[in-house]
């Protein structure tokens, strides 16, 4: 079973049920203009125009058959978390998501969904994580700057979601968010080119260092993006710790708990990232359907110089020793 551990969806069920239940979450605001949807929340920007692609399921296989993919592990789309709403609203709307989700891959043997979870509050996402285990999601896919712009995710509010994750062995995929908060990365649609890197770096480096991930051993916490710059940075944290007289968590150690996707494009790349985490430790992504994406994701492990032993774990064992993949007894 060839999986790939990295993809976004929304159901159209959302859209259908979503006017019906607005009074759960009046903060949300769906706004559609012809064949564009956008969400706005609060007195926020409009999200980005929704890629139909997001939806539609026919389009996906057909593409997951073109690319010899067996099975997808979906989360949501980052934009539409709405980390911002107020507590009780983004808890009802983490609901929402996870609710309509599972109602529209219920009868879809190829896809397993990956849950969200109101990062406003750790109490709220602990519960909500439960629920959603419970439910019967593979795991869950959170974003990089709960409660918005400035949010970290080693916050002592959080501790409770991360104590929750840990006792429930849960696969947590970590994927950045598409407003980083720096002006510079208006021109050359750098938010995707090298933004994303940047806001997964920072989020991760303080995971590293606050020993969150020492701390919550049952973690299996997956970084996008190939884990964006860490690999090649993890030298520098060495040293920045090394230089910091204990007052940090070992950087190398909390590396050493990782999980990562295979979205970088490059088997160089790929070959480095296998050598620094170990080829158990790395998965196969796609980042379908954005066209910042991988179009031919199982290229870059084939070509790559890894063993037949290190393309298993990458394209399928790892994946199914730590995800709960549907129809999966293992």
């Amino acid at each position: 079973m060839i999986i790939d551990i990295h993809a976004h969806f929304i159901p159209r069920v959302l859209f259908e049920r979503f006017d019906a239940r607005h009074a759960e979450f009046p903060g949300v605001h769906l706004l559609r203009d012809g064949n564009n949807v956008r969400i706005a929340f609060l007195d926020g920007e409009p999200t980005r125009p929704i890629s139909p692609k997001l939806s539609d399921l026919d389009d996906r296989r057909a593409w997951m058959d073109k690319n010899g993919i067996d099975h997808q592990l979906i989360g949501g789309w980052l934009d539409s978390f709405g980390y911002e709403l107020p507590r009780a609203e983004g808890k009802a709307w983490s609901r929402f998501i996870n609710e309509c989700m599972l109602d529209a891959l219920k009868d879809e043997p190829r896809f397993t969904p990956l849950a969200t979870v109101p990062l406003q509050n750790g109490e709220d996402a602990a519960e909500v994580l439960e629920e959603a285990m419970a439910a019967g999601f593979g795991g869950l896919m959170i974003g990089t700057l709960p409660q918005g712009l400035g949010g970290v995710l080693d916050g002592p509010d959080l501790d409770p979601f991360w104590a929750a994750a840990s006792r429930l062995g849960a696969a947590v995929v970590l994927h950045p968010m598409f407003l980083c908060g720096e002006p510079r990365l208006a021109d050359y649609d750098l938010v995707n080119a090298i933004g994303r890197l940047a806001d997964t770096s920072i989020a991760v480096s303080r995971l590293l260092f606050s020993g969150h991930l020492l701390k919550y051993t049952g973690l299996k916490l997956v970084l996008s993006h190939g884990g964006a710059a860490l690999p090649y940075a993890l030298g520098r944290l060495a040293r920045n710790f090394a230089i910091g007289g204990g007052k940090y968590a070992d950087p190398r150690k909390g590396y050493g708990t990782l999980y990562f996707d295979s979205v970088v494009f490059d088997p160089e790349a790929l070959e480095f990232l296998a050598r620094t985490a170990g080829a158990d430790r790395v998965m196969l992504g796609s980042d379908m359907p954005f066209p910042i994406g991988d179009p031919a994701p199982l290229d870059i492990i084939r070509n790559g110089d890894f063993t037949e032993e290190e393309r298993g774990a990458m394209l399928s064992r790892t994946a199914r020793n730590i995800f709960r993949v549907k129809g999966c007894d293992c």
